[in-house]
């Protein structure tokens, strides 16, 4: 399978330290489904971490080529679940042993635009009124 498929590797660092990492397969050729298992490599993790390699995920090239993704997360964590959410269509999830396994959609090329760059709102999700 290794002639029809590819595997990249993703970490998020947090100084020298790998905060997060992402092993991400995808098959030869457009309108694959991509598979990507993501996990911090510790509990302690500055936030917004997980929420960035999900971001390093769907950004690249090849996932964005790609129709399908079937990723698999630490069950609990939320961050990397809602990005991932956030960042499909017609998610599934569903908890397997200590995993929570995602299988969605992906969207179009949107020109998506990274989370600390989104305008703030107040906690129901609506902008400001300051």
């Amino acid at each position: 399978m290794t002639d029809s498929e590819s595997t990249r590797h993703i970490e998020i660092k947090d100084d020298d330290r790998t905060a997060a990492v992402a092993e991400v397969t995808t098959a030869r050729g457009p309108e694959g489904t991509v598979r990507a298992s993501m996990y911090a490599k510790n509990e302690h993790v500055r936030p917004g971490d997980r929420a960035a390699l999900v971001d390093e995920v769907m950004d690249l090239p090849e996932v964005k080529a790609s129709d399908r993704m079937e990723a698999a997360v630490p069950y609990g964590d939320a961050e990397s679940v809602e990005r991932l959410r956030e960042r499909t269509d017609d998610a599934v999830l569903r908890a397997a042993g200590g995993t929570t396994l995602l299988d969605a959609n992906l969207p179009p090329d949107r020109g998506h635009q990274p989370a600390s760059d989104q305008p703030a709102g107040d906690a129901d999700g609506r902008p400001g009124n300051d």
